[in-house]
């Protein structure tokens, strides 16, 4: 074998005994390379295909740090497992009997000399050549035996067949039956999942269908849209909030309303908050069958959307809108639970989720007034004894007032007037502030598509919260009772004292009776903000 082919990666911290290692090997006749660290080496060991590495070990050489983890990785390593491992040592004997025990094949004491040094890397090399020889031979035996195998394997076989001969028709006849009952179960039972998973997505359709029956749908946006603009237009000036709430003044102990308005309504965001559902079994996510001309889901008979797990149909998503309000510089908000995880307490979602689905977040946005841009969020904390959640706002350049808070416990008093600002109704409210013409316009351009109508909206500077004032009625250690008007999709707003600051978090709304709504006290959100305040610091 010609020894010139082989090569020899040499790891040498002293760059003078660097250049003499190399010039040495070079000479004997070997491709060399060198480097000043073991991590180096290894690296040239694996991408060259080196046969030996001659590693420095001495222990008054920083070189010499992970001689036993470089030593590790060539052993454990398929790529390196026969390279050859050669210490360079110090002169004691005890310091080659180490270096043996860590694993190398051989250790050479310094200073070397040069007639044994060459001597010592051609005696691994032969041992390497002589392993590798032994392995070919090896797997030739091994190959060999397994055709051995095979013959001896097809032999027995055409010697049965032989003596089997007169029972064939015999045999194939069983054979033909047992594949046909076979064939007969896994027919049977390929019916009975096809018809389970049928049955499940019959029961999801009827669900959907509810869903979508009971949460603002895009095609209904423009009918709830015209129903808002004329109960507004008929509405008492008292709802809104034009002059500084009853009770309210000027002086140094607190804002007017107007001030709150002016001041705070550019931090209110709106939430749009998109869920998917999952099956649970194959992993594969619930989309539609198809769509019409018009865009709109197929449906059967029923009315009902047709919902399959696979194709290439829209994924069959639920759209919630809610509120925010930002409580530190960092982009962190607050709002809802049930605002972050809409399938929270929620029974409709509930009769999916049991019928082998899971919700799942596909993706919030939070779209602040004055500003074009969706910005992505993300879930922070959720409240285990609250309906409160945080939320993380990439705010990217966006520069918005973080909202004060007022924790006491004496922050709200029955009678007090207040001042609730929230997206409430969501998309449909929101439209209902423009004209006819110009609603109809975007919602056509956008397809009904929520996130391409609320794009459109922030890109005209038409997305703003509803305010409106009232009282406090009453106050409980867990939630503030009040007659500000709100509805779904104010969720998560702040309920403002005042002097400007928020006391509470919108959370419920009495159906049936406007008189009566419900918030969170603020204070029961410091455990999450002091956990998330925690987590940045670390």
């Amino acid at each position: 074998m010609n020894s010139s082919a082989e090569k020899i990666v040499i790891a040498e911290a002293d760059s003078s005994a660097r250049e003499m290692l190399l010039s040495e090997v070079r000479s004997a006749g070997y491709e060399a390379s060198a480097f000043a660290t073991a991590h180096e080496a290894l690296e040239a060991v694996r991408h060259s295909g080196a046969d030996l590495l001659l590693l420095d070990a001495s222990p008054s050489d920083a070189g010499a740090l992970g001689t036993h983890e470089a030593i590790a990785e060539i052993r454990g390593s398929a790529a390196t497992e026969r390279v050859r491992v050669v210490l360079l040592v110090g002169s004691e004997a005890k310091e080659r009997a180490a270096a043996l025990d860590l694993g190398a094949d051989d250790a050479i004491s310094r200073p070397w000399d040069a007639a044994e040094l060459p001597a010592r890397l051609r005696t691994q090399l032969r041992a390497r050549r002589a392993d590798r020889l032994l392995l070919e031979k090896a797997e030739i035996a091994e190959e060999g035996q397994r055709i051995a195998h095979t013959a001896f394997d097809a032999l027995a076989v055409t010697e049965k067949m032989t003596k089997d001969a007169f029972t064939l028709d015999r045999r194939l006849k069983v054979g033909l039956s047992a594949v046909f009952l076979v064939a007969i179960v896994m027919a049977a039972i390929y019916f009975l999942f096809a018809r389970t998973t049928q049955i499940d997505l019959q029961r999801t359709t009827a669900s959907i269908a509810r869903l979508e029956r009971g949460i603002t749908h895009q095609d209904d946006l423009m009918t709830q849209a015209r129903k808002l603009r004329e109960s507004e237009a008929a509405a008492s000036p008292a709802s809104t909030v034009l002059a500084p709430a009853p009770g309210k003044n000027t002086g140094p102990e607190g804002n007017s309303a107007a001030s709150i308005i002016s001041e705070d309504a550019k931090s209110i965001c709106l939430l749009h908050v998109s869920v998917a559902f999952r099956n649970v079994q194959s992993g594969q996510r619930l989309r539609y069958a198809g769509l019409n001309p018009q865009g709109e889901p197929l449906q059967d008979s029923d009315g009902n959307p047709v919902l399959t797990l696979s194709g290439n149909g829209p994924e069959v998503k639920l759209d919630v809108f809610g509120t925010g309000f930002p409580v530190s510089a960092e982009g962190q908000i607050i709002t809802n639970h049930h605002v972050a995880e809409p399938w929270w307490k929620n029974d409709e979602i509930s009769d999916i989720t049991n019928q082998g689905f899971q919700a799942e977040i596909s993706s919030i946005h939070a779209y602040f007034p004055g500003d074009p841009r969706a910005f992505t969020a993300e879930i922070g904390s959720i409240s285990k004894d609250a309906d409160l959640a945080t939320m993380q706002v990439q705010w990217k350049d966006l520069k918005r007032t973080v909202l004060p808070i007022d924790a006491n416990k004496s922050a709200a008093v029955p009678g007090a007037a207040i001042v609730l600002m929230g997206y409430a109704t969501g998309l449909a409210a929101i439209l209902a502030r423009t004209d006819e013409d110009t609603a109809q316009q975007i919602v056509k351009q956008a397809s009904g598509d929520p996130s391409q109508i609320l794009g459109e909206l922030a890109r005209r500077n038409l997305i703003h919260p509803l305010i409106t004032q009232g009282h406090i009625g009453d106050v409980l250690p867990d939630k503030i009772v009040f007659d500000a008007q709100t509805t779904s999709g104010g969720s998560g707003g702040p309920l403002f004292n005042q002097q400007g600051k928020v006391i509470g978090v919108t959370y419920a709304v009495l159906q049936g009776f406007g008189g009566s709504n419900f918030g969170i006290p603020i204070r029961l959100s410091e455990p999450l903000l002091a956990g998330a305040a925690a987590r940045a610091s670390n």
